[in-house]
């Protein structure tokens, strides 16, 4: 039950995921301690949650802990691979959003202006609508590959920026 526990968590399944894929796997059975092949589910799905209940959570920690240990002695790890954790992260998916120009540009008029009303600045206009908008049109020309109206497109965010930020600083400084 304790190897089941341990496969459930490592591969992120159901009870019910977990009895089917054992009964078909037989690295998954030998790593149970089954000496050979049996191609029948381990038990029933509801057993391992009497089960997990039953451990607890302070009964899963010693189990990991035993686990461990057991690791130590026979050498198997050394205990100052315990000091540093390396995740490896690459099989993760990431939702990365590449320094685009007018990306850029539209975070920082958000800035510009959200730190200007965190201080107490009112502002004239803040380009909020219009920001979006040109934010969305340097998109589409982008992937539309027309580079003349994205170039003008990225200069009049630049050019809101510039307002917003002189305006901010006007403001500022008391003028």
């Amino acid at each position: 039950m304790a190897s089941l526990l341990y496969l459930k968590h490592s591969f992120n399944l159901s009870d019910e995921e977990l009895v089917e894929r054992w009964a078909e796997n037989v690295q998954w059975q030998f790593f149970s301690g089954m000496q050979y092949y049996a191609p029948r589910l381990p038990c029933d799905p509801t057993q391992i949650g009497r089960f997990r209940r039953l451990l607890g959570e302070d009964g899963l920690e010693q189990l990991l802990k035993a686990t461990i240990d057991c690791a130590v002695q026979t050498k198997a790890v050394r205990p100052g691979e315990f000091e540093r954790v390396i995740v490896d992260s690459t099989v993760q998916s990431k939702a990365i959003a590449h320094p685009v120009d007018s990306r850029l540009l539209e975070i920082a008029r958000h800035k510009v202006v959200s730190a200007a009303k965190r201080c107490g600045i009112s502002l004239k206009r803040t380009y909020a609508n219009e920001g979006k908008t040109l934010r969305r049109q340097a998109g589409g020309y982008a992937h539309a590959k027309q580079f003349k109206r994205l170039r003008k497109t990225v200069n009049r965010q630049r050019t809101i920026l510039g307002v917003v930020m002189r305006e901010v600083q006007r403001k500022r400084d008391g003028g």
